[in-house]
This record gives C-alpha cells, structure tokens and sequence, in this order.
C-alpha cells in the first residue's frame, strides 16, 4: 500500500569543477513507500507505479521508466504495459534483514526525457515462519539448598528468528511446588525467563527436579520451543563469584586471524574447594556470539572463531558467567567494537548506458551509474573522475549517482571515438580504486555540404571534336559520413535561357566526368560557361556549385596527327 503520493521532482542544477549537482531532491522530500508481507511468491502485485507517479502507461513507456536497487541485488520488477510494480523473487526477511526491524529495502525509479530519480522504499513485513529455538534442550540450574525464598535465577532464552510480535514474546514453566516463572525483558527489548523461588528446597529431601521450559512467540496461533530445565539442590556455598570489571571494552582489527586473543576476563571466588573452582561461559548470549566466539572455560579468554566482517557487523556485547562448584556465578558484560579495514574497492554499478551520441547535440546524456563502497569513514568515501580534456562532464545526482553527459556539443568530423575511463578511488589506506571503461561513438549529422577542389574548372577542346568526347572532370568532397557523404553532380540552369546547354554538355552525376556531346564550332562558339552542382543525400540535403569554361581551340599547324584533341586542366 502507498504512503505517499509523489508529484513531479523539482530539478536544480548547480555547476562546480568536475563533479556537478544534476538533480537533487529538496530536503525532506518525499519518497513512495511500499509495504508487503515476505514469503511472497516472484510476480506478486505490490504497487501501480504509474498511476502513483501520475503519469499514464504512454508517458511512462517514453520516459522510459526503470527500477535501480543497491549494487547488484534487482528484488523489484516493472511491468511496462499495466505500469504494476512486481516482486522479481520471493524475499526473506530474516535473510534480507536479519534482526533489524522494520526491514527497509531502498529502490529508485529511473525517468528519462528528462533524468529524474525518485526515491523508493519497501517495507518487508515479517510473517511468523521460525518457531522460538532454545540453543541447549537441557538447561542445568544449581541452587542452593540454602536460597531465600524470592530469589531468581534468570534462565538461558529462546532464539526466533522472525522481529516482532513474531517473536517470543512469552515463557511458561510446567506446574511445581517450589518456583513460579516471570517473563522479564532485556535492555535491548528481548523477552528472558526468570525462575523465583516459592518454597525453600531440601537437598535430603528432594535432590534434583526437572522442568519444562515453554518460550512462545506472538504469532496467531503461536509457535512454541521447548528445553528441559534440571535443578540440582546443593550445600550451602555463601561467596559467589565476582569479576574483576563488570563491563569489559576492546576494539578488534576486521583482518584479526582465527584463534586471535581478543580479551580474557577474569573473577574470583572467596570460597575454598570445589566452592572456590571457576568456570567461564556465555550466558544467554545469541547464536551470532556463539558462532563468532569462543571462551576458555578454565581461563576466561575469548577468542576468534571465525572473521570479522566490518561491513556485516560493527560491534558485539556479550554476558560472561563465571560460576563456582557450588551453583553460585557472577557475571560481567564485554563489548567488543570491530575496526574497519579498507578491504573493499569501490564498486561501479552501470544503470544506463547510451554508446551512440549524435553530434552537434549538447548535454547528451551518455551514461548513469551508482558508485558504493560498503567501508566506512574515509574507506568508505569515494572520488569519481574521467581523463582530463575530454567533451564530457560527471555530474553528482541523488546518493552516489552520476550522469556522464556531453561538455557542448560533439564534432564527429574531428573526432568519431571517444574511449572514456571511469575511476572510483577511495580515500582509505591504502587507497583502493575500480576503473570502468566505455567506448561512445559520435553518430554523424549533416552538417558540411559538398566541396569543389576547384572554385573554377577551364577546360579546352580542340573544334570539330567528335561527339561524347570526355573533355574534363570536376570533383567534389564532403567530410561527412555514410549517405550525408555521397555526392549527385549535375548541370545546373544557365543564365541564358537561350543556351541549350543540356545539347552542349552532360555530367556523369556520379563521378563528375564532363563530356561534349556534339562538334564545338570556333567560330560559332568560342568559349562556353556553365556552373555545376555537388549535391549530398543527407536529410536536409546540402549542396555547392563551381564555374567551369570550356574553350574551343582551332588546330596549330605545328600540332602532329595523333596527338590528343584536347588539353588537360
């Protein structure tokens, strides 16, 4: 369901050095906002894209209107001709989103004709599909024989993967005699179970008990797990363990091998014996602490299970348990921040891409791209730049969007290829940097009409010459390419309309070869004017013209039989 209506996005423009502000969205500007539940299957309906952008299917075709998403990862799909906006897959929260809720997935919508982004997001709902999960099916709980009536012992949490009211929301614990159960919540919003003492227990009478612990969720029905809790009733043992800190802090490198040392945690006990013997352990820690640490139940140290990942996860905080032979524990807190690493070159994501550009048309828009590095602080900024001395300008839109576009116009007469490198260098160290490359090609327009090499032709012939006789050629060039470079020559009208040029002299429209088409008489004609025409097969054709004279020679009695009949030019 949509939010927000959207109109028609405001552009600004703002020129600076390389980088230039194409389009930018005021400040609060609004964004269509999408919600749907996951689990849906590839093709559902979320959204009429057209009808929420006020444009019909005709403008939305001809802007040409196209879905962007993070990188690599397309979860959106358009459908040109009814304007729906389609799941592409089905999605999974939990997968997308982890415990992060609500879980946001950011698209834009691409428009051409003019370039406008728009923002978009969809909200992933979650769907209760996972059933709370205790981590051990038997949580072992030692109490002394000695404990006061009231007093709780919190107890190891189910895991659910959905967010939520999916997830446990609730704790049960089976009918007994001696403890009731409170459902408690941690700072951090999750729901642990509390087991208080109701009736004082007798080691000599009852030595152990066995319970079931419930966890439910807030789904509709609810999901249930289930783990066994055993209570084993002790001696009196009065010292329990205490930390030497209560919140231990240590920064971790990303690039930290396995088995690295992070921190060792350390308690004492007063008590002597098997009542003074430690033990050291997680304590309702996630099964994200559990698969990425380890803990030296004997020495408190904990180290690497396996890499960090700066870019997945930015910080941990985990409960460690020391306890005693006796029942008794104490606990302390470790918060463990990870440092990021420059381990990630920039990525180059193309959106669109023109490799034709026709010339004499300025601001051509040549290609739009997404530029990310998933760093962070300097490693994750960015310079986007081309070669220096090209046509071409980057131009900054919305969020790590650039449009590269034509600086003037193009002249594919000077220049038809332009082979252009696209860097993306982080500001990291050391600095890491991804190059893109794409070749643009100027198309050609008609604009330069046909050349003579001459202004003026002369040519002579000698009289009486015999009729078809090729007596000369005129030639003509035009710089541009394909059809607009193919050049038609003619005879153009004479300004005498009482010459009969056309019986005098024809072309070869083709090749510009001249040829007389009957006896040139001295003494009638001496001389004969006339101007032709070059003509191109461009739309709008263009054209030139040149003077060309044709003078009639008497014999020279010095002249041999079988010389030529005529002079060159």
């Amino acid at each position: 369901m949509m939010e927000t209506q959207l109109p028609k996005a405001p552009q600004k423009r703002q020129v600076t050095a390389i980088i230039i502000l194409l389009l930018l969205w005021e400040a609060g500007g609004e964004t269509i906002k999408y919600s749907v539940l996951e689990e849906r299957d590839s093709g559902s309906f979320v959204a009429n894209l057209a009808k929420d952008l006020g444009l019909d299917l005709r403008a939305l075709a001809a802007r040409g209107a196209r879905i962007l998403s993070k990188g690599n990862k397309q979860h959106l799909l358009l459908n040109q001709k009814s304007g729906d906006l389609l799941l592409k897959e089905k999605l999974d929260r939990e997968e997308l989103c982890g415990d992060t809720d609500p879980c946001i997935l950011h698209f834009q919508v691409l428009l051409k004709n003019p370039v406008q982004f728009i923002q978009g997001e969809l909200q992933l709902r979650d769907v209760n599909d996972h059933a709370p999960e205790f981590l051990e099916k038997e949580i072992l709980l030692k109490i002394s024989e000695s404990s006061h009536l009231g007093t709780a012992f919190p107890l190891k949490i189910a895991q659910d993967l959905d967010v939520g009211s999916n997830t446990v929301q609730n704790y049960t614990i089976s009918t007994n005699s001696h403890f009731h159960l409170f459902t408690r919540n941690h700072s951090d919003g999750r729901k642990y179970p509390e087991l208080v003492l109701d009736k004082a227990l007798d080691r000599e009478e009852q030595s152990e008990l066995r319970l079931t612990l419930t966890a439910l969720d807030g789904g509709s029905p609810p999901r249930t797990g289930t783990a066994q809790v055993l209570i084993i009733v002790l001696d009196i043992n009065d010292n329990a363990p205490e930390f030497v800190q209560l919140l231990y802090k240590v920064q971790v490198s990303e690039n930290s091998p396995i088995d690295s040392l992070i921190i060792a945690v350390s308690a004492r006990d007063l008590d002597a014996g098997t009542y003074g013997e430690l033990s050291y352990s997680f304590f309702q820690s996630s099964n994200q602490i559990i698969q990425v640490f380890d803990i030296n139940a004997v020495t408190g140290e904990i180290r690497l299970k396996r890499m960090l990942d700066f870019e997945e996860i930015r910080s941990y905080h985990m409960e460690i348990e020391a306890s005693d032979g006796g029942g008794l524990s104490g606990k302390c807190t470790v918060a463990i921040e990870v440092m990021d690493v420059n381990d990630n070159a920039p990525e180059l994501t193309m959106s669109l891409l023109v490799s034709d550009i026709l010339e004499n048309t300025p601001d051509s828009v040549v290609a739009i791209f997404e530029i990310s590095d998933p760093d962070s602080g300097d490693n994750g900024k960015m310079m986007c730049a081309i070669q220096d001395h090209l046509p071409f300008l980057l131009k900054l839109t919305v969020e790590n969007f650039y449009t590269l576009v034509t600086e003037g116009a193009l002249d594919r007469e000077s220049q038809a290829e332009y082979n252009i490198t696209i860097t993306v260098t982080d500001l990291g160290t050391p600095r890491l940097k991804t190059q893109h490359n794409i070749t643009v090609l100027v198309s050609d327009v008609n604009d330069n009409a046909p050349a003579f090499t001459q202004t003026s032709y002369t040519l002579f012939v000698r009289e009486n010459n015999s009729p078809a006789l090729h007596i000369g050629s005129v030639s003509a060039t035009d710089r541009d390419a394909g059809a607009n470079a193919q050049v038609t020559y003619s005879l153009l009208p004479p300004q005498d309309p009482h010459l009969p040029l056309a019986s005098l002299v024809s072309i070869n429209a083709d090749n510009g070869q001249l040829f007389a088409l009957r006896a040139l008489d001295y003494e009638a004609l001496q001389a004969l004017e006339f101007r032709v025409g070059a003509r191109d097969r461009g739309s709008p054709a263009l054209s030139s013209q040149a003077l060309v004279r044709v003078t009639a020679l008497r014999p020279a009695p010095s002249w041999c039989p079988g010389r030529p009949s005529r002079a060159t030019w």
